[in-house]
């Protein structure tokens, strides 16, 4: 055998050899929880004890039931987070509180979580995505006082996560009066919740970040849910011109400038959802701007997807700068 044929030989075992070795290997481990990519570290949101935690409560897990594509989806969350994304580069002082939508029953961690925190870091906006809890992991009341649906659980995260960003505002090199939240589907409900409900705790206070503001400082809404009066009637029964919100709902005056988008053909919630809160800011005083595509569907997040709703992210940019929230300010 000639020097090529035995060195064809010699590579085509040790190609052999190494097919052999990945064989043998066992795959890398999925995470059990949802996770952070490296780099970036979750902060413990209440390191004193959950509020209202449940005795025993489901194991967190990550994706749908077996027998379903995996993705990146939270269930079961019972030890909420809080995970910080700086700007890589030009950095305008702001930041945002991202909460994702799941239909009140689990998280979407990327299209409505990981990626929104790439828009935001990419225009200069420090991201805050919370994992928090949904109405299956806690009680569905709080010292009397009911939602629809219930979520004190959901809005006690939420507001705790608005007073850690304050508390941390120097360390984190944002701007403790522009901290504002995005939230889409059920998170979109929760963001426009904490707009109405920040007069007080929905907890009993902890810490120093408990005597913070929990009052965003903007908000953005995405095709929510359950804000419409009508909304768990039958759809035959439906007065679809009465745009008031469900009576549990109570707009304030001084709620925080809200920008709201959806999409005319959202098959999950329908564009009432966003016209009755609409409707309820504007008669409040608050200053409102809304935008219904044409196409869209629901959950398009950030996403472009050839479709009329593309365009939000640009528009919402803007509107954040006519409010004052992208310019680098004194502090």
């Amino acid at each position: 055998m000639g020097a090529f044929g035995r060195r064809r030989v010699s590579f085509v075992s040790a190609f052999l050899a190494m097919l052999a070795i990945g064989a043998a290997a066992p795959p890398a481990p999925r995470p059990k929880t949802w996770q952070p990519s490296p780099g970036h570290v979750q902060l413990p949101l209440w390191p004193n004890g959950v509020p209202d935690a449940l005795p025993d409560p489901e194991p967190e897990s990550l994706g749908p039931p077996p027998g379903r594509e995996w993705w990146p989806r939270a269930n079961h969350v019972h030890t909420p987070t809080l995970t910080v994304y700086k700007p890589a580069a030009h950095d305008t002082g702001a930041a945002a509180l991202v909460l994702p939508g799941g239909g009140f029953q689990f998280l979407a961690m990327d299209v409505e979580g990981t990626e929104v925190c790439d828009w935001l870091i990419a225009q200069g906006i420090t991201c805050l995505l919370l994992k928090y809890r949904v109405p299956d992991s806690g009680p569905t009341s709080h010292d009397g006082h009911r939602y629809n649906p219930p979520i004190p659980t959901a809005l006690q995260d939420a507001q705790r996560a608005i007073g850690l960003a304050r508390l941390h505002a120097d360390e984190w090199t944002i701007d403790p009066k522009r901290i504002g939240v995005v939230g889409f589907s059920a998170g979109g409900y929760l963001a426009a919740l904490m707009g109405m409900e920040f007069g007080r705790r929905a907890y009993p206070p902890q810490d120093a970040a408990d005597a913070k503001s929990a009052r965003p400082d903007f908000a953005i809404v995405a095709y929510p849910g359950h804000l419409w009066i009508h909304e768990d009637e039958d759809e035959s029964e439906r007065e679809t011109t009465d745009l008031r919100l469900h009576p549990n709902l109570h707009v304030r005056a001084d709620a925080p400038p809200t920008f709201i988008v959806q999409a005319a053909d959202d098959e999950v919630d329908s564009v009432q959802q966003s016209l009755a809160l609409f409707s309820a800011l504007r008669k409040a005083g608050v200053p409102t701007e809304m935008h219904i595509f044409a196409t869209g569907s629901h959950a398009f997040g950030v996403r472009k997807l050839g479709k009329a709703s593309d365009g939000w992210t640009d528009i919402a940019m803007a509107w954040l700068g006519r409010i004052g929230m992208t310019e680098r300010s004194r502090r």
